[in-house]
């Protein structure tokens, strides 16, 4: 088969192991630890809210940094493949880059940014959007190149929004969206990957933000085309994000424990692998 020909079937692997999660509860632990002991009394009762309405990933992220021993270098990832056909996995391929953008300016990596921007100009063609985007890419690489990272924050947050508006000027409402998703699962599978590295249970939540999030990463993806939305190839994302609401939504939920966080990274690493890395 080919890669592209697989996908369906990866993406009822992974929606199936995602199901298989669950529907088996992680074990308890010999020992009960306080963590352990607040969740199974409810004792976790004031949640923090790493998340609000008016964030971007690159707060998100700023927020990620404040709350644990960031070391982003080491959560740079390898570049996608080469150009695709299908233009639902360029568009979400798309975000995932512009996600990896506000990780390369947390560690200001001029090289890397580069490398980045490089990928960025290539699924913009992909899309329709390279001449467009160009003036505004290169423009990101000087700064880069010169060190102006404190003004190069504003105007990859500019990037990201013009990305999206220009899809939505060409009539492609469905690839505004899927970039938009793909940006917030990315700077989500950074942030996890973080809190898994961080012993302190109140930081847990960090690693999807809030319920609302989620819920507002659902609601994107419902706004859909029908066909989009059932698609084989989206399922994984949208499986990932339901579960993942499902289990830091619950109201009788107490102290998020260590497994939580593990499996939390581990199901947004895959989908994110899946789609943009293969």
């Amino acid at each position: 088969m080919t890669p592209l020909q697989t996908l369906p079937v990866l993406g009822a692997a992974l929606l199936a192991a995602l199901q298989g999660h669950a529907q088996t509860p992680p074990a308890m632990p010999a020992e009960r630890s306080p963590d352990t002991i607040a969740a199974g009394a409810g004792e976790f009762v004031a949640r923090a809210v790493f998340w609000t309405e008016d964030q971007t990933p690159a707060d998100f992220l700023d927020l990620a940094g404040q709350h644990t021993k960031a070391r982003w270098r080491t959560l740079y990832r390898p570049p996608p493949p080469g150009p695709m056909a299908d233009r639902v996995k360029a568009a979400f391929t798309l975000g995932s880059l512009v996600g990896e953008t506000f990780l390369i300016w947390q560690a200001g990596d001029a090289q890397q940014f580069r490398n980045n921007n490089q990928e960025l100009a290539t699924f913009c063609r992909i899309l329709g959007l390279g001449e467009k985007m160009r003036p505004r890419l290169m423009a990101q690489a000087k700064m880069a190149e010169m060190d102006e990272w404190k003004d190069m924050r504003q105007e990859i947050v500019d990037g990201h929004q013009e990305i999206m508006r220009l899809l939505r000027e060409q009539m492609d409402d469905d690839l505004a969206l899927l970039v938009d998703i793909g940006a917030w699962m990315r700077a989500l599978e950074i942030v996890s990957k973080l809190v898994q590295e961080t012993p302190e249970v109140d930081k847990r939540p960090l690693c999807i933000g809030s319920p609302a999030l989620l819920a507002d990463m659902r609601q994107d993806f419902a706004k859909l085309t029908p066909e989009n939305r059932r698609s084989p190839l989206l399922q994984p994302v949208i499986a990932v994000i339901s579960e993942l609401e499902r289990v830091w939504g619950d109201p009788k939920m107490g102290a998020p424990t260590q497994n939580m966080v593990i499996r939390t990274h581990e199901q947004l690493r895959a989908v994110m692998e899946e789609l943009t890395l293969k």
